[in-house]
C-alpha cells in the first residue's frame, strides 16, 4: 500500500460536468475520481464504469450534467488518524483505493493498493508510461534568478518533464560556516561555492511558479529538515533525496511522513544501507522510486554498472530510474532500454561556468537530442503482446512476400490437389504456409490459372455485394483494372477511382463503358514518376511547380473520365496536398505559410467543372518509400482556417483523423464537429494507435455508433466509401464486409 497526498489528478468538484470528469478519469489511469464540495469535503466517487452505466440507462445523454448527480455517495473513507496497518486491511478486490479525510471530512490523501505506480504533478510514473525526464538544474543558476528562469525556458524547449533544484538552509546545514578556512580543501571549496550560488527562498519559489507556467513540474532536493518543511509548506509535488542523504534516516523519515512521492538516489551507498532505507520507506507506505547512481563527477563508464538497476528492482519491488553524472547521454538511453522509468541529468547553458555540476551537464541541444532518442527507444521497446504486422510491414509483405496461386484452371467443386498449386509473388493472398489447408478441399468457385487463393477459399464463406440501406450516397474504391469486375451487378451510387501516375497515360474508355446511373470521384496519385511526391507547399519552387503541373494532368484526365458518365454532376478530385517532412514536425509558425502556398497553387489551376478537395491527413503517413511526418490538414482548426480563406472543402478521412486525435489527445467527436461544415466527401475506415490506418471496421478504435450519430447531425447526405486498405482483393470482399458492418453499426439511417 502507498499513501499519497498527490490527489489533484483524482479530484473533481460536484458541480463539474460529466464530460470533464470523464476526461480526468481517462487521464489519471486509475479510472476513478473523487467528487468534492467547494470546501474540499468528500461527497462521492465516480469510476469509468459508473459513467458508462449512467450513459447506458440515460435516455437523453447530457455530458454537461454535473458529476454530483451520478457519483457514488456511499464511498468508504477513513480518518487520517487511522494507522496504515488498519487501512491496509480495508482493501478488497473491488476497492483498490481508499480516500483519507481530516476531521472535517475534507480529502487530504488517498491510499492505493501498492502496484508500484505513482504520479508526480499529475504525471504517471509506471512500467507502461514514458520515462519521467528531469533536467537537474541544481545550483547551475549560480545564484541568479534570471539565469534560473533561462534554464527553465531551455528545459521546456528541450522537452523535459521536470526541472529540479536544490534547497539548503546554510545555517542549519553547516557548522561554523563563517570559518571557511577551517574545513578540508574539498569542503572549503564546496562551502565557498554554495555560499555564492544560493537563491533566496522567495526567489526559489518564484522559479517554481515560473516552471509551472512553462508546463514543467518543479521538484527540489532538500538538504536539511528546515528546507524540507519549507518545500512541503510551499506545496511541492514531490521530493528528491540525494545520494548523500540516503543514510540520513532522520531526513528520509521526515520526507516519507509528508506522503509526497519520493525519488531516492542510491549513489555512494553500500547495499545494506540501501536495503535499510527501503525498509524504512516501506514501513511508511510512501510512494517512491530508487535511482541508480554513481556519485563521481564525471563518472567513468567502467563504474556505471547499469546492470545493478535489476538488483535495485529485485530488492525494492519498486520502479527504478537512473541519475547520471557521466559525460554524454548514451548511458541514459541505455538505462531506459533496461527499464529505467525516471531519468535525471544535469543541465546547463554553459559548461565553462564555475562549479562541478556544469562540467558534467548537458547543453540544451544535447538534452533535447537525449529526450528525442529516449522517446524513440521507448517507442521501439513496444510490448510483449502477441505480434501483429505493422502498416509498413503490410505494405512490404504484399510487394515482397508470396501467395498461393492456381497452376491450372480449377472448376468449381473439384477437389484441390497439391499439383494444382504454385507459389508466386505478390503476397496479396494466402501465405505459402497455408498450402496444406487448401489441399483436399473442394473449390468453392471457378478458379483460373494464376488466380490467387484467399481465406474464403478455405472457409467457403465469401462476402458478396448486395443492396445496402444507407441514408447517404455510398460507393467503393476502384482501379481501372478492376472497374468492370467490381461494378458488375453491384448497386453502388458512385465509384472512387484511385489513379496511379501510370494511369494518367491510359485511355479511360479502354476500361470504362458509358455509365448511365452512377457518378465518380477521383483520388489523385500522391506519387508521380521519379519518386516525386506531390507537395504544393514545398519551398523548393521547382519541386512545387512540378507538383502543380502533375495536378494539372490529373485534372485533364478527370475531364476525359467525365465524358464516360452520362449524369450531370461536378466530379471531386481528392488530393494529398503536401506538407510532409522527413525528420521532425514543423513548428506551429511554419505551417500557415505552407497552407498559403497550397491555396495559391490551387488558384492557378483551371479546374473547369471539377472541385479539388484536400484530404485530412494523419501525423505519420505511409508514403511510398517510408513513413513521414505530416504537418498540414492534421489540425482541425487549421483545416477550417484553410477552407474559409481559400473557399475550399475537404475529404474527411476518418482513419487519418483518428490517428491524429490519438497522437495529439484530441476528441474525434470534436474534430468531426469542427470540420463538418466543410466536408465534401468521406472515407470511412478504422484506425488504431498512431500509425495503423485503413483497418477493417471494428479492428481499430473508432466508435462507429457515435461517429454515425455525429455525421447524421453535422454532415448529412455527404457521400462515403469504405476505404479499407487492400479492400479490392478477392473481388472487393473487404469492402462488402465493411459495408455490412457499417449497415449494422454505423448509425446513418
Amino acid at each position: 500500500m502507498i499513501i499519497s497526498k498527490e490527489i489533484s489528478p483524482y479530484v473533481v468538484y460536484s458541480g463539474d460536468s460529466v464530460e470533464y470528469s470523464l476526461e480526468k478519469i481517462n487521464l489519471n489511469n486509475r479510472k476513478i475520481v473523487y467528487s468534492l464540495s467547494e470546501n474540499g469535503v468528500l461527497q462521492g466517487s465516480a469510476t469509468d464504469g459508473d459513467v458508462r452505466r449512467w450513459i447506458l440507462k440515460t435516455n437523453q445523454i447530457n455530458l454537461q450534467e454535473s458529476i454530483g448527480s451520478l457519483a457514488n455517495q456511499d464511498v468508504i473513507s477513513v480518518n487520517q488518524s487511522v494507522t496504515p496497518q488498519q487501512i491496509e486491511l480495508m482493501f478488497t478486490p473491488e476497492a483498490s483505493s481508499i480516500p483519507i479525510v481530516d476531521e472535517f471530512n475534507r480529502l487530504v490523501a488517498i491510499a492505493w493498493k501498492d502496484d508500484g505506480v505513482f504520479s508526480i504533478g499529475g504525471r504517471k510514473i509506471s512500467d507502461d508510461s514514458p520515462s519521467f525526464i528531469i533536467a537537474e538544474i541544481g545550483n547551475n543558476h549560480n545564484g541568479s534568478i534570471d539565469l534560473a528562469k533561462k534554464l527553465v525556458d531551455a528545459a521546456a524547449e528541450a522537452s523535459a518533464d521536470c526541472v529540479k533544484f536544490q534547497l539548503r538552509d546554510m545555517d542549519t546545514l553547516y557548522k561554523e560556516r563563517g570559518k571557511v578556512n577551517s574545513e578540508d580543501l574539498g569542503s572549503e571549496y564546496t562551502l565557498d561555492l554554495l555560499s555564492r550560488t544560493q537563491l533566496s527562498l522567495d526567489e526559489m519559489f518564484e522559479v517554481f511558479d515560473y516552471a509551472k507556467q512553462c508546463e514543467l513540474i518543479p521538484l527540489c532536493t532538500p538538504w536539511d529538515l528546515v528546507s524540507l518543511e519549507r518545500l512541503n509548506n510551499y506545496g511541492i509535488q514531490g521530493i528528491k533525496i540525494s545520494s548523500a542523504d540516503l543514510t540520513n534516516h532522520i531526513l528520509l523519515e521526515a520526507a516519507a511522513n509528508t506522503k509526497l512521492p519520493l525519488l531516492v538516489s542510491t549513489g555512494m551507498s553500500r547495499e545494506h544501507e540501501i536495503q535499510e532505507s527501503i525498509s524504512l520507506l516501506n514501513k511508511k507506505h510512501t510512494p517512491f522510486a530508487l535511482l541508480h547512481c554513481n556519485s563521481t563527477y564525471p563518472t567513468p563508464m567502467s563504474d556505471i554498472n547499469l546492470s545493478y538497476m535489476d538488483r535495485l528492482k529485485n530488492i525494492s519491488h519498486r520502479l527504478v530510474g537512473y541519475s547520471g553524472h557521466e559525460r554524454g547521454y548514451e548511458v541514459c538511453i541505455a538505462a531506459v532500454a533496461r527499464g529505467a522509468r525516471v531519468i535525471e541529468k544535469h543541465f546547463t547553458l554553459d559548461r565553462s561556468m564555475e562549479g562541478n555540476d556544469h562540467r558534467v551537464s548537458l547543453l540544451p541541444k544535447e538534452f533535447s537530442e537525449m529526450v528525442r532518442l529516449i522517446r524513440n527507444v521507448e517507442e521501439a521497446l513496444g510490448t510483449s503482446d502477441d505480434r501483429i504486422i505493422s502498416q509498413g510491414e503490410s505494405l512490404n509483405r504484399e510487394v515482397l512476400a508470396k501467395s498461393i496461386v492456381a497452376s491450372v484452371d480449377i472448376s468449381k467443386n473439384k477437389i484441390i490437389t497439391e499439383d494444382m498449386l504454385d507459389i508466386r509473388s505478390p503476397g496479396r493472398g494466402l501465405q505459402p504456409s497455408r498450402i496444406k489447408d487448401l489441399i483436399g478441399l473442394p473449390a468453392y468457385r471457378n478458379i483460373k490459372s494464376e488466380d490467387i487463393f484467399f481465406e474464403s477459399d478455405i472457409v467457403g464463406d465469401k462476402h458478396q455485394p448486395r443492396e445496402f440501406d444507407f441514408d447517404r450516397p455510398w460507393g467503393i474504391p476502384v482501379r481501372y483494372h478492376d472497374f468492370e469486375s467490381l461494378l458488375r451487378d453491384n448497386p453502388v451510387d458512385f465509384v472512387e477511382l484511385h489513379l496511379s501516375y501510370r494511369d494518367l497515360e491510359m485511355d479511360p474508355s479502354e476500361y470504362i463503358e458509358l455509365q448511365k446511373n452512377i457518378s465518380f470521384v477521383v483520388h489523385s496519385p500522391e506519387l508521380f514518376a521519379r519518386d516525386h511526391l506531390m507537395d504544393l507547399s514545398s519551398l523548393d519552387e521547382a519541386y512545387r511547380n512540378k507538383s502543380i503541373d502533375e495536378l494539372k494532368r490529373v485534372i485533364e484526365h478527370t475531364h476525359k473520365i467525365k465524358e464516360l458518365f452520362a449524369s450531370d454532376f461536378q466530379p471531386l478530385v481528392i488530393i494529398n496536398a503536401g506538407g510532409f517532412t522527413l525528420e521532425k514536425f514543423m513548428l506551429e509558425d511554419e505551417r500557415w505559410p505552407r497552407y498559403e502556398r497550397i491555396g495559391e497553387a490551387l488558384s492557378v489551376i483551371d479546374t473547369g467543372k471539377i472541385e479539388i478537395i484536400p484530404q485530412t491527413m494523419p501525423p505519420f503517413p505511409w508514403h511510398f518509400g517510408g513513413q513521414r511526418f505530416h504537418n498540414l490538414f492534421v489540425n482541425p482548426e487549421e483545416i477550417v482556417r484553410f477552407c474559409e480563406n481559400f473557399d475550399s472543402r475537404i475529404c474527411y478521412d476518418i482513419s487519418h483523423s483518428k490517428l491524429a486525435c490519438n497522437f495529439y489527445d484530441w476528441s474525434l467527436q470534436e474534430f468531426t464537429k469542427t470540420v463538418s461544415p466543410y466536408i465534401a466527401h468521406l472515407h470511412v475506415v478504422d484506425a488504431r494507435g498512431f500509425y495503423d490506418e485503413g483497418l477493417q471496421i471494428g479492428d481499430g478504435e473508432v466508435d462507429f455508433d457515435a461517429l454515425g450519430n455525429d455525421l447524421r447531425k453535422w454532415a448529412p447526405k455527404i457521400p462515403f466509401i469504405p476505404e479499407i486498405w487492400q479492400g479490392h482483393k478477392n473481388d472487393g470482399e473487404a469492402f462488402w464486409i465493411a459495408l455490412d458492418k457499417l449497415e449494422r453499426k454505423f448509425a446513418l439511417k
